[in-house]
């Protein structure tokens, strides 16, 4: 997985952001301060991005490609354009519940767990989402990471 250059509202466009579901709905101002904090990363078929059981430092959202998300030898899902995965790690648990594994190329918009904390902070409507996001993951056993 390569970690792209740290990019900034100009490098990252905001339209980026828009595009993923978890994202769509905030205001400029907010998919700015997000822009800003958010970083690229792209990974080859096969990489792992998220390993079960490791700490959990970044929560990703799928830009293009798809990923298999599976714990204890499972397969939970397949992720693909729009879907976020790690974010139970960075707001809930800690610890990865989860690997993902790249099955094509992918590109990935990072978001570090200090930078996650902050859009909380900033924007009750994205953290509300996430919340909303683990619950479901949670009940159903099937968090991504």
């Amino acid at each position: 997985m390569r970690l792209g250059p740290v990019s900034t509202v100009s490098a990252m466009e905001t339209s980026r952001l828009a595009a993923i579901p978890l994202f769509a709905d905030l205001d400029a101002a907010d998919l700015a301060a997000i822009a800003a904090a958010a970083v690229e990363v792209e990974a080859a078929e096969g990489e792992t991005l998220a390993t079960q059981g490791d700490l959990g430092h970044a929560m990703f959202a799928i830009e293009s490609g798809t990923v298999e998300v599976r714990a204890n030898g499972e397969h939970l899902a397949t992720l693909g354009a729009g879907d976020v995965f790690g974010e139970v790690a960075v707001l809930a648990a800690g610890i990865r519940m989860a690997t993902v594994l790249a099955t094509s190329p992918v590109r990935l918009i990072g978001l570090l767990k200090r930078d996650v904390w902050a859009i909380e902070r900033r924007s009750p409507e994205t953290a509300e989402r996430l919340r909303e996001l683990i619950a479901k993951r949670l009940d159903f056993g099937r968090d991504p990471a």
